[in-house]
């Protein structure tokens, strides 16, 4: 969880010394740019349109939870396996990475663009990478336990 948040701020700061905001530099011709994005709401800017203070609240004090949830399952959790621990610390990594942001700057730095044609992809930042590679994790922990259970029932 170190490593993802230590990962994201390393690469928000390159990001935001090197790209002007708005700016962008692409990397694969018709698939992946380098933005310097910055999101005020949540996920595909959620909430983006609501008061910046009442946004702020929210989004920080649910971050907040969802770290306490998260370290809670990892502490109390009595069946944790690889793909559980894993899950976990990459779903807190992440969420710690963009709470960093909210609290410096009341936004999410996002940087990696990609696209087809014209159709983009919500730009997004290693946190939130992290955080889906977590949910993978976590769904994998859940079949395989399950299949585990049925071969023994």
């Amino acid at each position: 969880m170190l490593v993802v948040l230590i990962a994201d701020q390393v690469t928000k700061y390159l990001v935001t010394t090197s790209i002007p905001l708005h700016g962008g530099v692409e990397i694969i011709p018709g698939v992946a740019n380098l933005v310097h994005a910055r999101n005020p709401g949540a996920a595909w800017g959620l909430l983006a349109e609501s008061t910046w203070s009442l946004r702020w609240l929210f989004l920080v004090v649910v971050s907040i939870a969802a770290l306490l949830c998260i370290a809670w399952m990892m502490v109390t959790s009595k069946q944790i396996d690889a793909y559980l621990l894993v899950a976990l610390s990459f779903f807190f990594g992440g969420a710690a990475g963009n709470l960093v942001d909210r609290v410096r700057f009341g936004e999410v730095i996002d940087f990696v663009d990609l696209y087809v044609g014209s159709v983009h992809w919500p730009a997004f930042n290693v946190a939130d990478a992290s955080l889906c590679v977590g949910t993978g994790l976590f769904f994998i922990h859940f079949l395989v336990r399950r299949s585990g259970s049925d071969a023994t029932a």
